[in-house]
């Protein structure tokens, strides 16, 4: 029996939540039916779990800092034309041998757009392909902040043109796609909201039964840019009414292996020290408070678990997102933000302490489907021809 075919493409370049929304999205495809071939151009993140996948490795590359404008490959040197050639090669490569009936495009055109060298080439042979794939851009809630005002207008324009559906993962009751891209009512039918992508562990989780919270979890992600987070929580432990908490800090795999031994080597009683964990979904839900980042795995997690939580948004370069994120939940009362900038021990601690305090939230629980929910388009999709 031949299964219907989807080519899922993801590019991450600074944190892992991209990779980690596409392989629970995938994982969610392949119980519905799908064979699906997972096209990853980032580096390997080992604490992501893509065993038993159809897992494709592009040449990987990152960005070179926070503006995301220089690419480096997989030795740390700058890409140039020749890698590019190659690997949009490879993805036409796949592209062909696989025959997909879906072709699904991660942020792209709604950002990404670093990597045009390769997507303009793939959407021009899904069109051209007979018959020809349905084309799909899957999306996060909210996008980044644009410099220049007609990026919007490039990246819709774009979308009408090229895409049939707007995959957005978020609930339009907890935060609208149009907050952060102007443009969107003119997608019209072609947007679809999915609800939040949670991973499995994170979707079963019981909403009945409240947990016995204990202690303070901190976190940073993929540990790329977390690093001050990291070691201002350290410092705002002891002027904390939560001090006598047992903490645990969660230093992501992309945090240098010096600054992780230092941050061992600082930590007192009472605190713990070490990578991230894949049972991270199940420490969150055991915490009295959660202090992290503002990425839209993590914030997912808490708003399934209710956890009391600290958010100190990643703000570095031109990236809004979190802070926009952050600050759309602060004002429902679901967490409290910390900026970065006026991030020091003394705040951190005074908003743990805020934060522990209020009662954890049970009723604003957002759409958390949008694994299965998206599975269940896309299935429907495979089985149409344009």
């Amino acid at each position: 029996m031949n299964l219907p075919s989807v080519l899922f493409y993801v590019q991450h370049l600074l944190g892992i939540g991209h990779l980690k929304r596409a392989v629970v999205l995938a994982r969610a495809m392949r119980r519905a039916g799908l064979k699906v071939t997972l096209v990853s151009g980032g580096e390997a993140v080992p604490v992501i779990d893509s065993s038993g996948l159809d897992l494709v490795q592009l040449p990987p590359t990152r960005a070179a800092d926070m503006s995301f404008k220089v690419l480096l490959d997989e030795n740390g040197v700058p890409v140039d034309d020749a890698w590019r050639e190659r690997r949009r090669d490879r993805l036409l490569q796949v592209f062909h041998a696989t025959r997909p009936q879906v072709v699904i495009v991660e942020l792209f055109p709604f950002g990404r757009r670093q990597m045009r060298f390769e997507l303009t080439p793939l959407l021009e042979a899904a069109w051209a392909a007979t018959p020809r794939p349905m084309v799909v851009s899957s999306v996060r809630d909210i996008l980044v902040e644009k410099s220049d005002p007609r990026r919007n207008r490039e990246m819709v324009d774009l979308a009408l043109r090229r895409f049939d559906k707007v995959l957005v993962h978020g609930d339009p009751q907890l935060i609208p796609f149009d907050d952060t891209f102007p443009f969107a009512r003119e997608l019209g039918e072609r947007l679809i909201y999915t609800g939040y992508v949670a991973d499995d562990l994170t979707a079963a989780l019981p909403t009945d039964v409240p947990p016995r919270r204990h202690g303070v979890l901190v976190s940073a992600g993929g540990g790329a840019v977390g690093d001050t987070l990291l070691q201002t929580a350290l410092a705002a432990r002891p002027l904390s009414r939560m001090a006598s908490e047992p903490w645990r800090l969660l230093a992501g795999d992309n945090l240098s292996e010096a600054t992780f031994r230092d941050l061992a080597a600082q930590a007192p009683a009472g605190v713990v020290v070490e990578r991230a964990r894949r049972d991270f979904v199940a420490l969150m839900r055991g915490a009295a408070l959660s202090i992290s980042q503002g990425g839209y795995n993590t914030i997912v997690e808490l708003l399934s678990t209710g956890t009391p939580a600290v958010v100190v948004p990643y703000a570095g370069g031109e990236e809004t997102e979190q802070t926009i994120r952050a600050r759309l939940l602060a004002k429902r009362g679901l967490v409290t933000v910390v900026d970065a900038e006026g991030l020091t021990p003394e705040v951190l601690a005074r908003a743990a302490d805020a934060a522990a305090s209020q009662k954890p939230d049970t009723a604003t629980r957002p759409r958390l489907d949008g694994a299965g929910e998206t599975a269940r388009i896309v299935a429907g999709l495979a089985s149409v021809h344009p």
